[in-house]
């Protein structure tokens, strides 16, 4: 696999779009980023769930590793991209993509518009 193949793959997906995440490029779906590309263009990333990553990690060990830190245990899985092929890559994918799009698109503010809060007057007795 090279990065155009993970990218292809990632835009393959229904409603995804390319962005940019410091500094690399970053896939969205539903507002949320489901998949990035390491600036190097060697590696990905998925957003998996833990016991998904397990099984991926398990199924194709050279292929799948956890993310440093936090991101790691919470299923964020970084894939060799020499070391995986398009159909398990597919797979990981699909599952990363099938989770963001469960979820609620994130709120948005209108740039410039700062957050507010009206005090609540109770009537006086």
């Amino acid at each position: 696999m090279q990065a155009r193949d993970f990218r292809r793959i990632a835009l393959a997906m229904d409603g995804s779009i390319e962005s940019a995440h410091m500094g690399h490029p970053d896939f969205r779906a539903n507002g949320r980023i489901f998949a990035t590309l390491s600036a190097d263009n060697t590696q990905g990333m998925v957003k998996l769930s833990p016991t998904q990553q397990e099984q991926f990690m398990r199924a194709a060990p050279d292929g799948f590793v956890p993310a440093s830190g936090a991101w790691g245990r919470q299923g964020s899985t970084m894939v060799q991209l020499q070391s995986v092929d398009e159909e398990t890559l597919g797979e990981a994918m699909t599952l990363a993509w099938r989770e963001t799009t469960a979820r609620r698109p994130p709120r948005t503010r209108t740039p410039g518009a700062r957050a507010t809060r009206k005090a609540v007057r109770r009537p006086r007795r």
